[in-house]
């Protein structure tokens, strides 16, 4: 799959000279999309269904991405430091989904977890996925049993009805893709696994 401007590098900061992007150094630790920041959707070869999420990120000032469990459903990275009053669009939000021109199903974080910009950050995910029937008929909705932010519990038994916004795919499946955002502004990404669960049950 074209990787855009993706690249591997050993670490990232905030560049002294501008707090909108990363300094990197020379290494394989980390995936980032400098220096655009405006790059492809990485999607995972692996397909999951239920599943355990570990994911760490780390953006600049004033930027954004998202995890898209199944390559559909997105929980938003965002540079939410300091914010007061979040919404879905902040981060740890389940962002919206959209039709005739407006949003609608999104969930704001419980709290607001988020540190400063250039600080590595976590989320850690349980998901179950859509269940169908023999027919193919969904049966079941998607949803978030569980997202922690940097430890702390920002969603909790949350439904999807359908992909949100943005989502790499219109329709529904069993199984689907982790999707790493890129074309929203720098981030980087870093100690990203997939926990097969079966089955998951709301907590």
């Amino acid at each position: 799959m074209p990787q855009g401007v993706w690249r591997t590098v050993g670490s990232v900061a905030l560049d002294p000279q501008n707090d909108k992007a990363f300094a990197v150094t020379e290494g394989k630790d980390v995936m980032v999309n400098n220096p655009t920041g405006a790059s492809v959707d990485l999607l995972s070869e692996f397909e999951h269904g239920d599943a355990t999420v570990h994911v760490e990120f780390n953006v600049p000032k004033g930027s954004n991405s998202g995890v898209y469990l199944q390559g559909r459903y997105e929980v938003q990275i965002f540079d939410s430091w300091g914010v007061g009053r979040s919404k879905s669009s902040d981060c740890g939000g389940i962002y919206e989904r959209w039709m005739d021109n407006h949003g609608y199903e999104g969930h704001a974080p419980l709290v607001n977890a988020s540190k400063a910009p250039g600080e590595w950050q976590s989320f850690d995910i349980i998901f179950q996925a859509p269940q169908f029937d023999a027919k193919g008929k969904k049966i079941a909705n998607a949803r978030f049993i569980r997202v922690l932010h940097n430890g702390v519990m920002v969603q909790q038994n949350v439904e999807v009805t359908g992909p949100t916004r943005s989502a790499h795919f219109e329709d529904e499946r069993p199984v689907g893709p982790l999707m790493l955002q890129g074309d929203h502004g720098p981030v980087a990404f870093r100690n990203i696994r997939i926990t097969p669960v079966t089955p998951v049950s709301a907590r």
